[in-house]
């Protein structure tokens, strides 16, 4: 059977790509050394000390069902936080839980972007580079997918309003990170009220792409929905954000979406029939994270630490941008694919090509000239391997 035609141009997914890319090579390493992969946003940070506990104390409900929307237990954390974080209310009602945003950010397409857009072909917005899903979910709903610019230039954020009138005029969905996943950049309030006056203008939703909200250099970056709701336009946003980086717990696959009542409302209707509940010692633990903010705030602050190792070590770097929040990197190389091969070859370190997170539009790739470094490692392994790294960097850029 042939594949489905929506789904024919999307490239491999990243990590493949990469280890294809690097099959023919041995990492270059000093005798006993192991190597340092910084490819994958996959924090290694300690978990919340509380969490084998209430895995624990919970495990005889793996005998019953889960509630598909999430247990009142786990929606009143939620609700606590975003209260907390955002000095937002936000009602059951307008929330559920989900297996980790990557899910709800594809089924949000699904249950919410129409077949016509104003008697046209729905457009889903994406910025570019972009976190892969947001590409496959506008091709499940056969929607056209617009990649947007998101580049130096344009502060590594998408310029949306920069887009032809009429092209806004059809689009049902435009996703956003924010902070950004390569660039570590933060949507600001202002850029945020400008995006929410153009979805309100144009008629389409903003996805908000939130994982990374808690990870921030000096401060707390602000929330799409919050400044929606400061606007009395709640409705025109849907803000997706997990567990996994904010405490560690990316194995756990427990994050949440919260939005206006009729989005959450037929979201949570296509779930019921074509999700996953999550297990309820799943609900309790991330119930209990979402209620603690001890762990958080120590993660924070190595993230911090390694900020500063990276401003020291790489600062005259040319090109090099201090992130704001995240914890990637976003390195300037003269090919990103040149460049990770010679880091894993010479120095012993695994990163990501920038081109392999962002779509060719017009015969350019904005990514093609980075690599995406994550900062999971331990503060000396990761002083160490910038180290190694900018020696191998500075001599690839002649």
């Amino acid at each position: 059977m042939a594949t489905p035609e929506r789904f024919s141009n999307l490239p491999d997914y990243a990590f493949p790509r990469l280890r294809a890319l690097l099959a023919d090579l041995t990492p270059g390493l000093a005798p006993g050394a192991a190597p340092t992969v910084l490819t994958i946003g996959e924090p290694r940070h300690a978990m919340p000390d509380f969490v084998a506990q209430v895995m624990a104390d919970s495990i005889g409900s793996l005998a019953k069902y889960p509630v598909n929307e999430g247990t009142p237990e786990l929606l009143g954390a939620i609700s606590g936080w975003l209260g907390r974080r955002y000095g937002l209310d936000v009602a059951p009602d307008r929330l559920m839980v989900l297996n980790g945003t990557r899910e709800g950010l594809f089924n949000a397409a699904l249950a919410l972007c129409p077949e016509r857009k104003n008697g046209q072909r729905p457009a889903i917005l994406v910025p570019n580079p972009f976190y892969q899903v947001y590409a496959v979910a506008a091709a499940a709903v056969q929607a056209d997918p617009v990649f947007v610019p998101a580049t130096p230039e344009t502060g590594n954020l998408p310029d949306y309003a920069g887009l032809d009138p009429a092209l806004l005029d059809r689009v049902a969905v435009a996703y956003l990170c924010s902070p950004a996943n390569p660039q570590g950049a933060v949507a600001g309030r202002d850029y945020l009220e400008r995006l929410i006056a153009l979805a309100e203008r144009h008629d389409f939703l903003i996805f908000a792409d939130e994982c990374y909200s808690e990870i921030w250099r000096d401060t707390p970056p602000p929330g799409a929905l919050q400044v929606a709701t400061a606007m009395g336009l709640p409705d025109r946003v849907v803000m997706f954000n997990s567990l996994s980086k904010r405490s560690n717990l990316p194995g756990l696959r427990s994050g949440f979406a919260a939005g206006g009542v009729a989005q959450i409302r037929e979201m949570r209707r296509l779930r019921s029939y074509a999700g996953a509940p999550l297990p309820l010692p799943v609900q309790a633990v991330s119930a209990a994270a979402w209620g603690d903010e001890d762990h958080v705030g120590a993660s924070r602050a190595l993230y911090q630490q390694k900020y500063a190792i990276a401003d020291r070590v790489l600062g005259a770097m040319p090109g090099y941008l201090p992130p704001e929040a995240g914890f990637f990197l976003w390195l300037p190389v003269n090919d990103g694919e040149q460049a990770a091969r010679r880091l894993w070859a010479e120095a012993g370190i695994q990163v990501l090509p920038g081109a392999y997170l962002a779509r060719e539009v017009d015969g350019q790739n904005p990514g093609r000239g980075f690599v995406r470094v994550a900062l999971v490692a331990d503060a000396d392994e990761t002083e160490a391997a910038l180290r190694r790294m900018v020696d191998v960097l500075t001599d690839e850029r002649g």
